[in-house]
């Protein structure tokens, strides 16, 4: 039987949902997802609870379980994230030429950096199986694959010097923001949209508030008060975001990247932001089922099922953007392809579900 709703399935839910409908440039409601007023987004929530649920499966510092034997729980679910990115990009591909055709657009094959594939596939095709070359709106996959190749050091760590984790995981990204490190792509010249090197801050932050110690006990004991000074910030990142006051990046000192807005980077802002907004709804879960007990049952039915869900959204988001070319939009055609998304999205993890329970 699958387990019942949780908080955590619940906003891994909202995330696919709301991460499905950002990947539909221009949709009517896109205005209406927590992007728009806000500093940070469902990409930094989706990888923070991926930390958190790290962290129930690698247990407390003291568990008995064999380190070769969790080394080889995480590689294995490593792998399989891996096949699942390379499966669903050699699909979006198919869908850009396929559309490329039947539309007689060539342009199509040069949208989200394909073009690479069609006009340098020999190269390009090693760059996606070495993941140095991604598609747009299909590489936060990449970034999941990385992090659970790190996922055993961050077990050790947690095992042998738990408070040493999150120091180490801050001096990285500190390093990688002030020495401007990143990863670079191939065959094409660029950086990978989403920098492991900062984005596993955010996936250690999941990993060690999830704790019962440590910086996360200290949390659970002052959340309280935490709460009361989250608000101010999470409504003071409100008005930046809608009234788009973002720091001039000509005009912050150096390094600037500890000063502006940026997403491959995860710069402090967004950081900061996103902890704040987690501290002023961490209460809201046991509201919200009480309100609408179908909505969270159906949103962490999304999330229980994430991998199965994400990969039909990523696929279903590419069709609404070709299907939204072709028609020219409006609100019409929004409103159909969102409630179809959903939909469809709902069917993948009810028969995710389904298929375990026959077995």
């Amino acid at each position: 039987m699958p387990r019942p709703p949780n908080a955590v399935d619940f906003w891994r839910g909202f995330a696919l949902a709301t991460i499905f409908i950002n990947h539909i440039p221009g949709i009517a409601f896109e205005r209406f997802t927590y992007r728009s007023i806000s500093i940070s987004d469902s990409a930094e929530l989706f990888v923070f609870l991926a930390g958190w649920a790290l962290r129930h499966v690698v247990g407390k510092p003291e568990d008995p379980t064999p380190a070769s034997r969790l080394l080889f729980q995480l590689s294995g679910r490593s792998l399989t994230l891996y096949a699942a990115h390379m499966l669903i990009v050699m699909i979006a591909i198919a869908m850009l030429a396929v559309s490329a055709r039947v539309l007689d657009n060539p342009l199509l094959l040069e949208w989200h950096n394909a073009a690479a594939v069609f006009s340098d596939p020999a190269d390009t095709h090693i760059g996606l199986v070495l993941l140095s070359h991604q598609l747009g709106y299909f590489d936060i996959l990449p970034l999941y694959v990385v992090l659970l190749l790190i996922a055993p050091l961050i077990a050790l760590v947690h095992r042998k010097a738990p408070n040493w984790l999150l120091p180490l995981s801050l001096s990285i990204y500190l390093a990688s923001l002030v020495f401007k490190i990143t990863i670079p792509t191939w065959p094409t010249e660029g950086q990978w949209f989403f920098n492991p090197l900062c984005w596993q801050l955010i996936f250690v932050l999941g990993f060690t508030l999830s704790r019962e110690r440590g910086l996360g006990g200290w949390v659970r004991r002052n959340i309280l008060w935490l709460r009361l000074m989250a608000w101010p910030v999470v409504i003071g990142g409100a008005l930046v975001a809608w009234k788009a006051w973002w720091p001039d990046a000509t005009r912050v000192p150096e390094p600037k990247l500890l000063f502006i807005n940026g997403k491959t980077f995860l710069t402090p802002m967004r950081v900061l932001h996103f902890l704040a907004l987690a501290a002023a709804l961490s209460s809201a879960y046991a509201l919200i089922i009480k309100v609408v007990p179908r909505l969270v049952n159906f949103l962490s039915l999304l999330g229980r099922n994430s991998l199965y869900v994400f990969c039909a959204g990523s696929l279903l988001s590419l069709s609404c953007q070709i299907i939204r070319f072709g028609l020219r939009g409006g609100i019409v055609v929004d409103t159909v392809l969102v409630a179809a998304g959903i939909i469809l999205m709902g069917t993948v993890a009810w028969m995710a579900e389904w298929r375990q329970r026959d077995k």
